[in-house]
């Protein structure tokens, strides 16, 4: 396993290598990139919902305790 010399700063990757100014026009473009006819859950909430409660059944797994049933 490799050591992490603390006093050796880190190499910045991506956007935090990226000067603000780039940054903003990156993030200014949002989801511009998908076209609005494959944007599916935007026009229909039903199947957002649906897969949000798919993503929250399998993320959960049936094994997490809080200790208490609910």
């Amino acid at each position: 396993m490799p050591t992490v010399d603390p006093g050796k700063p880190r190499a910045r990757r991506g956007f935090a290598a990226m000067n603000p100014e780039r940054r903003r026009e990156i993030a200014r473009k949002g989801g511009a990139s998908v076209p609005g006819e494959k944007r599916s859950f935007a026009k229909d909430r039903d199947l957002a919902a649906s897969a949000g409660r798919k993503g929250g059944e399998a993320s959960r797994g049936g094994g997490r305790t809080s200790g208490h049933e609910s």
